[in-house]
């Protein structure tokens, strides 16, 4: 049967769906809509099916605050070609929309969720990923649920996205926190937020670090000693470079390989376990004061070089963070 242009236009302003593809389907169904849109529903699932095992590294995030409920969600894809398609942004949002909404709690709430047009979430989103041939995912639900949340959308790029929830109504105090979350990725609030796994494995790895470079110094010391330029034996490959040029022997090179095995090996059987300890701990609480948001630097203010929470004193005595929330797309 001929298939008319009204009704093409008609399926696409539906589904959002190519010319080509709405013509076949519609073609396929013999005109009746409702085949068709299975029909394209069923493409798009085909096409997750066959891309299921491909990386979606770009997408777009989305954060929106109202009636007291903040999300923030990613709608991911291959290509930013894709992401950054209005069509692509214009179904983030209506998904955010939706979420906001129904105030959902998780994202598998989210993608049961029905939208205005009939369809389920997951099923706009399997068949937007027919339309363009490209593996989607939803990804990055986050919420926060009360008074004063302050979002942002770093650059207005829909690549990161923070929230920001004070105690009290502090607007551009939040917003400007909710920067500061964008640009210093705090891996929690405060210390005692911070997950003791994260806390034991910064320790192991700063103890191990310590006792590494307590060794190396050991084995510098002791080849300056012996006469030797130790930038000159620092590598293998460094070694026969420089004896290639002729700035050390052979005889040389042998015996500073011989000091640092012998040296390097009576310092790790004698490291102070004290010192050790000492240096580690004073390596973890750097990372604490770098990584909670409170204790970093504030890097919005006025140039004073002032902590987080030290900052928001100065704007009200009563100011303080009660919790945030970031998503982003980017590797870090």
């Amino acid at each position: 049967m001929a298939i008319s242009i009204e009704d093409i236009k008609k399926l696409r302003t539906m589904t959002g769906a190519g010319l080509a593809d709405v013509k076949k389907a519609l073609t396929e169904s013999e005109g009746d809509f409702e085949k068709a849109k299975e029909i394209l529903r069923e493409r798009g699932l085909a096409i997750a099916a066959k891309r299921s095992d491909r990386e979606t590294s770009n997408g777009c995030v989305l954060v929106k605050v109202e009636d007291n409920f903040g999300a923030m969600i990613a709608l991911k894809c291959e290509t930013d070609f894709v992401a950054n398609g209005k069509d692509f942004v214009a179904l983030t949002q209506t998904i955010l929309d939706a979420a906001v909404a129904a105030k959902c709690a998780t994202l598998d709430d989210v993608k049961e969720l029905t939208l205005a047009d009939g369809q389920k979430v997951k099923d706009a989103v399997t068949q937007r990923s027919g339309i363009t041939g490209e593996k989607m995912e939803l990804d990055g639900y986050l919420t926060l649920e009360g008074e004063n949340i302050e979002v942002y959308d770093h650059m207005a790029k829909h690549t990161l996205c923070t929230m920001v929830q004070t105690n009290k109504p502090a607007a551009e105090a939040g917003h400007k926190v909710a920067m500061q979350v964008a640009a210093m990725k705090p891996v929690a609030l405060d210390e005692t937020s911070v997950p003791q796994n994260i806390i034991d494995e910064e320790y192991n790895v700063a103890v191990q670090k310590t006792k590494e470079e307590q060794v190396e110094k050991a084995v510098v010391n002791a080849i300056k000693k012996a006469g030797i330029n130790p930038n000159l034996v620092d590598s293998d490959d460094h070694i026969e470079s420089n004896i290639n040029k002729g700035w050390l022997t052979r005889e040389d090179a042998d015996k500073a390989k011989e000091i640092r095995e012998k040296t390097a090996a009576e310092k790790a059987a004698n490291l102070p376990a004290q010192m050790i300890e000492n240096i580690a701990k004073g390596r973890v609480a750097k990372f604490l004061k770098e990584n909670c948001l409170v204790d970093q630097e504030f890097q919005f203010g006025d140039g004073d070089k002032i902590s987080v929470s030290d900052w928001l004193k100065k704007q009200d005595s009563e100011l303080a963070i009660v919790a945030f929330k970031r998503f982003t797309l980017a590797a870090e």
